[in-house]
């Protein structure tokens, strides 16, 4: 990222929520589980797969944590009521893993049950910064066998990572595999950005190999040009992996994927804490910034 683009992207914390607004929207559904309906619904007639969380991580206290359970709940009945093409995903910190890990795992069980009675809808946990790897891992090792509706995520990034997919492709798992947001001590994960692509790949020939069905989550022009070959290579079915995008990032390039024959999914978040994912995003994308800081010196 060049000086400047580095100057525009760290001045975007300093800007008032009701700037930041318009441009955060094409990233995510909205505030509200009804938000994400409308939008999960929009995509679904489109063609593309869906995968929604609720916003929010590093969760501390146990009735917000309890709060974002019961909102998970919601969201899996309109996912079942309205067949929805989704699933839904959580993290462990939202859930409660920094206040306890027991309730932790109690949170994301209760979420497996009311699935199974409400048709099975896949449940995944993201994967966050490394202090909280092994536990997540942990806790996919212990509900896995009783609830196969049930995920988890490997952040190429992460230098372990690779070792994890051999573990968990001797259950079969369903893997999400992307680069991963957390920047990492180089001692824990790669840095450079060529070294991630390929460990990326070593870690889908081992799922792939193992007959998982992976998430192949990239933006990566390369890296879906060689996943795709990958597929070929193992003569693999589009029912047998998807490739995932986020909602708002390079709509044209995953259109021109799903035309090329492969099943998409497109990741819609939605919830009132937006803000930082919404920073994340934008820092991401210096023009959308330039844009913001324009709509801010125009109002001047």
């Amino acid at each position: 990222m060049s000086l400047l683009n580095r100057a525009i992207a760290g001045t975007l914390p300093l800007l008032p929520r009701a700037v930041i607004e318009p441009f955060a929207r094409p990233y995510i559904a909205g505030e509200t589980v009804a938000d994400l309906v409308g939008e999960a619904e929009a995509l679904n007639r489109q063609g593309y797969l869906v995968a929604t969380s609720q916003l929010g991580e590093f969760v501390t206290d146990r009735a917000e944590a309890n709060g974002a359970t019961e909102v998970y709940r919601q969201l899996l009945d309109e996912v079942h009521e309205r067949r929805l093409a989704a699933y839904v995903h959580v993290k462990v910190t939202q859930l409660g893993l920094m206040i306890d890990r027991d309730f932790c795992r109690d949170q994301i069980r209760s979420l497996l049950e009311h699935a199974a009675k409400r048709g099975g809808t896949f449940l995944r946990m993201d994967m966050e910064d490394s202090p909280r790897i092994d536990a997540t891992l942990d806790l996919h090792r212990e509900l896995h066998h009783a609830y196969p509706n049930f995920g988890v995520v490997l952040q190429a990034r992460m230098r372990r990572s690779l070792e994890d997919a051999r573990e968990l492709a001797k259950v079969k798992a369903n893997v999400r595999v992307c680069k991963g947001v957390y920047l990492e001590p180089p001692e824990i994960a790669y840095t450079e950005p060529q070294e991630i692509r390929d460990h990326y790949l070593a870690i889908l020939r081992v799922l792939l190999s193992a007959g998982c069905y992976v998430g192949i989550a990239t933006h990566d022009d390369w890296l879906v040009d060689e996943a795709s070959r990958m597929v070929q290579e193992f003569g693999l079915s589009p029912e047998r992996y998807e490739f995932q995008m986020l909602h708002g990032v390079r709509p044209r390039f995953r259109e021109n994927v799903k035309q090329s024959g492969h099943r998409v999914r497109v990741g819609v978040p939605f919830g009132p804490d937006w803000m930082p994912y919404s920073l994340r995003r934008l820092r991401k994308n210096p023009e959308i910034a330039r844009h913001v800081l324009r709509a801010v010196f125009s109002k001047g």
